[in-house]
């Protein structure tokens, strides 16, 4: 815990984290996404494949791609053959 605190110019300042944690309010992976990225995991999250998200929010293919990418990039969900990185984004968007 010391190493969280700092003394700046006669003050005690203390690490934003270790601030957060001690009242219990994390930030989740989900926290990092754009309000359209939650848009697109969250339609992810009812079953939507890509085309019926492009017909939800009225956006294009190539959006909703890069959309989807974005949130595998940023829950942390790299590409492999051992999990399914749209499942996984669900289940953290569920906070499973």
């Amino acid at each position: 815990m010391a190493a969280a605190v700092r003394v700046a110019a006669g003050g005690t300042v203390i690490d934003p984290e270790v601030v957060a944690q001690l009242i219990g309010r994390r930030q989740r992976p989900v926290d990092a996404l754009t309000p359209r990225e939650v848009d697109v995991l969250s339609l992810m999250a009812e079953g939507h494949s890509n085309s019926a998200i492009v017909d939800r929010l009225e956006i294009s293919q190539s959006a909703v791609e890069k959309h989807v990418h974005k949130v595998f990039i940023k829950l942390g969900l790299p590409e492999t053959d051992q999990h399914h990185r749209r499942v996984l984004a669900v289940l953290t968007y569920l906070g499973v």
